[in-house]
């Protein structure tokens, strides 16, 4: 991303750039065109001098980057042209402040279908969690199919990279289903196998650009399914469903956390390259509510957990979701997109969903399992 995608351009919006202002401040300077340039012709303006304007203040490029995160957040202007094809669309600030009529631009999501989504898909995970563990595994297998599927649309839209779906979508699935059934073991023959199915099959195209699609298509291995299967892997404990919801719900409160204490606190940029809406402030309250949800959940819900295990628990939490967010901002922006795909209204696609979700299962699998056994 160039330094241009995170504000204004300095010609845009009707603001003089820097050859205009420099062509204003000498008189009687021509341009390299040999033309008079603007303050020739203020020589012939009446005794006095023209009346001059005040010029308008330039925006702050660090502060008016695009958001696509959604936690640690400090206060927010509202997205400005981040992704406008051509001439920016970007108003001069005289403009926005003398037209009353002007309507008020608001940022953000729509608050009411994202909370709708959020509790219908906690539904089906509690319901799947507790009822009926194969259900659950079915709706991690549906997740990792989708996200395969948004991951390398977006990858061919923006890219070009022709990364196979199918062998994805049938070797994640078989991971997931491997990782639950065979455990730790048989989810790494079946990434392998996974890994090398999508090398055949692309070999059934042409040979031009090859190694990009192959790469990219391991990478979709490694960061979609494989991280998923974790969460299989502790469903398979024999208290596996309050594992995994003790995985959800710190990750959910982590964010929770990040996006209260940085939205009233947050000053201090943690990444302002990869996510201006970050701040440290936002961090620090992603890892204080993640400790103190450890905490209980560790005591309440895990067997043979202690209060100190969940310190630990939340603190490595906290940390592991915030790298997982600014991962897929990077590679969001790396393909100039704000959103993963479309399919949940108000929060974005499942990938935008499973951003924090998909590195933070290896690293609860492993505590877990270090502090009360794989069981």
């Amino acid at each position: 991303m160039t330094d241009s995608s995170w504000g204004v351009p300095p010609s845009a919006g009707g603001f003089p750039g820097p050859s205009e202002r420099a062509s204003v401040a000498v008189p009687g300077n021509t341009s390299w065109r040999g033309e008079t340039t603007h303050s020739a012709r203020l020589d012939a303006q009446p005794e006095g001098g023209p009346q001059t304007r005040p010029m308008p203040t330039m925006p702050d490029p660090g502060e008016t980057g695009g958001g696509d995160d959604t936690g640690q957040h400090g206060p927010r202007e509202p997205e400005t042209g981040r992704h406008a094809e051509g001439p920016s669309s970007v108003e001069p600030a005289e403009a926005r402040r003398g037209d009353p009529e002007q309507p008020k631009k608001r940022a953000g999501r729509d608050l009411r279908a994202a909370i709708a989504v959020g509790l219908g898909l906690g539904a089906i995970i509690i319901a799947s969690l507790f009822v009926y563990k194969a259900a659950f595994v079915a709706v991690i297998v549906a997740a990792v199919v989708v996200g395969l599927w948004e991951l390398t649309s977006r990858l061919s839209e923006r890219k070009g990279v022709r990364v196979p779906l199918v062998p994805l979508a049938m070797g994640g699935a078989a991971m997931v289903i491997a990782g639950y059934a065979r455990g730790a073991e048989g989810a790494w023959v079946a990434m392998a196998l996974t890994a090398l199915l999508v090398l055949v099959w692309r070999m059934t195209d042409s040979a031009q650009e090859y190694l990009r699609d192959v790469t990219a298509g391991v990478f979709a291995v490694f960061y979609v399914p494989f991280l998923a299967t974790f969460v299989a892997l502790m469903l398979a404990a024999e208290d596996g469903a309050w594992r995994v919801l003790t995985f959800l719900l710190l990750t959910v409160v982590s964010d929770t956390g990040a996006y209260a204490v940085g939205w009233r606190f947050g000053t201090h940029k943690l990444a302002p390259r990869i996510s201006p809406g970050k701040t440290r402030e936002g961090l620090a309250g992603a890892v204080a509510f993640a400790m103190a949800a450890g905490a209980l959940c560790t005591h309440l819900l895990i067997d043979d957990g202690r209060w100190w295990h969940g310190l630990v628990l939340g603190f490595v939490v906290a940390l592991s979701a915030t790298l997982g967010d600014l991962g897929e901002s990077m590679i969001k922006r790396d393909l100039d997109i704000k959103d993963m795909g479309t399919l949940l209204p108000g929060h974005g696609g499942i990938m935008d969903r499973l951003d924090s979700l998909l590195p933070t299962a290896p690293v609860v699998w492993l505590l877990l399992a270090l502090f009360v056994g794989s069981g």
